[in-house]
């Protein structure tokens, strides 16, 4: 695994999350009470540190990329976001466990930061498969994984069971390798108008 990996943008960084960065995703989450959110998992102050010590387990195992997400220019964190459920043998991974504070919602910071990490997937880790999974009740992200160029394949019944209990269903998505330059030019256009 590479330490130091960084994927950036003149306006975007992703750089690999640390135990330091605990009270800067509080930070970060706390712009909008993200942790309220009922349809996925994003740190409080009292839960960040389980959720990076998740980040970092999944990471020393060679299953997860756990990033934060840093606006260039202030340097600041803005978001996370990781490549998980890396499976280098059939070349496929999963983008997910990503947010953003409610200020850099709707802004290029998404589709900078899927740009990035979908570029990286296809281009040097040389996957065939990249996929998204997300709550069936979060209409924003469903429209936003469309709109990358993701074709949706269906509903994952009871696909996990979330922190209040509640069996969640789930929506899968995914681009493979013969889609990702097309994908590509759309998401370099999108970003230039952004």
């Amino acid at each position: 695994m590479n330490h130091a990996l960084t994927l950036s943008s003149d306006r975007i960084r992703l750089r690999l999350l640390t135990i330091e960065d605990s009270k800067d995703l509080v930070l970060a989450a706390s712009d909008g009470e993200l942790w309220n959110l009922p349809f996925t998992v994003i740190p409080s102050a009292e839960t960040v540190d389980e959720y990076v010590n998740n980040a970092l387990d999944g990471y020393k195992s060679g299953t997860v990329l756990p990033f934060v997400v840093e606006n260039t220019l202030t340097g600041k964190i803005i978001g996370s976001t990781r490549l998980w459920k890396i499976d280098r043998k059939n070349l496929k991974l999963e983008i997910g466990s990503t947010w953003y504070s409610k200020s850099w919602q709707r802004t290029y910071a998404n589709t900078g930061t899927k740009y990035l990490l979908l570029k990286y997937a296809f281009e040097e880790l040389n996957c065939i498969r990249v996929q998204f999974t997300t709550d069936v009740l979060n209409e924003k992200s469903q429209t936003a994984i469309l709109r990358l160029g993701a074709k949706k394949e269906g509903i994952v019944r009871n696909e996990r069971i979330m922190p209040d209990g509640r069996k969640r269903n789930s929506v899968r998505f995914s681009i493979i390798d013969d889609e990702w330059y097309q994908v590509k030019e759309n998401l370099i256009k999108k970003l230039s108008n952004i």
